[in-house]
């Protein structure tokens, strides 16, 4: 129960509530702009500037109303970045991408309820252009997964003193769209891309769209925390870490002192309630001495 420490509280499940609401959101009017009206039969492509700008506007919004709350992450392969660099427990972790998940169907969903079947067309189901192969596509979600994720750990980082995160988080959506869409359809979201094929039930290839983010996540991630931008207050506790295992190993058992919380890596402040011991022994000497006091008194 130690790695839920922190989940029974008021403020976490605000905070996944948020991703819920967030995700929900951004794929319902994501996923609206990829919709084209322009048509009965909706063979005429959607604008993709429109689509671009849409999707990244949709991110700035959702940043700013709960970056505060959850962090926003709004997108499973951010979490998982954010696990690998301790910024949030991997508990936790479970919650938000649930909620992500859960956000992005029902977005997809009502979005399907709410437009004319005659223009839905694949509501927005990404797919692999026909001239690239699944190669191609893993490669293409994971380069622009790993320059979201890397703007989102550059943009938010405390030693960054010019930084605006939910405009340049939103600038780096839009950038990868534009550039992709034509490619795999530019998830770089595996809750964004959920979301559509569960509606539709349009499956093909659909595990690059988490293989490629969650890689190229993770890859971010690595690469600015532990290159670009080190946290040397962590590679300090690291080594002194290993260096206690070393001393103290017991048989094949490793005992290491680690005072450090888990929630104290976390990306956002939780306060679980207090564990208070309870000494049995000195209770029920205390219950003694009452007894005694109050059988003196009657005396």
């Amino acid at each position: 129960m130690v790695a839920f420490k922190g989940v029974w509280t008021q403020s976490f499940w605000k905070a996944v509530s948020a991703e819920f609401v967030g995700t929900f959101v951004f794929v319902l009017l994501g996923l609206g702009s990829t919709i084209s009206w322009a048509s009965a039969d909706n063979s005429q492509p959607a604008d993709l500037v429109l689509i671009s700008l849409c999707f990244g506007y949709g991110i700035v919004t959702m940043v700013h109303c709960f970056g505060h709350i959850s962090g926003a992450h709004i997108n499973p392969a951010v979490t998982i970045a954010l696990v690998c660099a301790r910024k949030i427990t991997l508990a936790k972790s479970v919650f938000y991408i649930t909620a992500q998940c859960l956000g992005a169907i029902f977005g997809a969903g009502l979005l399907y309820l709410i437009t004319p079947t005659d223009i839905t067309g694949n509501l927005g189901v990404t797919i692999i252009n026909e001239r690239l192969s699944i190669g191609h596509g893993l490669l293409i979600e994971l380069i622009i997964t790993f320059q979201l994720v890397f703007t989102i750990f550059a943009s938010c980082d405390p030693q960054n003193k010019d930084r605006l995160p939910a405009l340049a988080i939103g600038i780096s959506v839009a950038f990868g769209h534009l550039f992709a869409i034509n490619y795999t359809g530019a998830s770089m979201n595996p809750a964004r891309s959920l979301g559509p094929a569960v509606i539709m039930w349009k499956w093909e290839n659909h595990w690059i769209y988490w293989i490629g983010p969650f890689i190229g996540a993770i890859s971010a991630g690595a690469v600015y925390e532990y290159i670009y931008c080190p946290d040397n207050e962590f590679k300090q506790h690291l080594k002194e870490a290993l260096k206690k295992a070393k001393q103290k190993t017991k048989g094949k058992y490793i005992e290491v002192d680690d005072d450090r919380s888990p929630v104290d890596t976390d990306d956002f402040v939780l306060k679980p309630g207090s564990i208070h011991v309870i000494d049995i022994e000195q209770g029920e000497g205390k219950k003694r001495k009452d007894s005694a006091s109050e059988i003196l008194s009657t005396v």
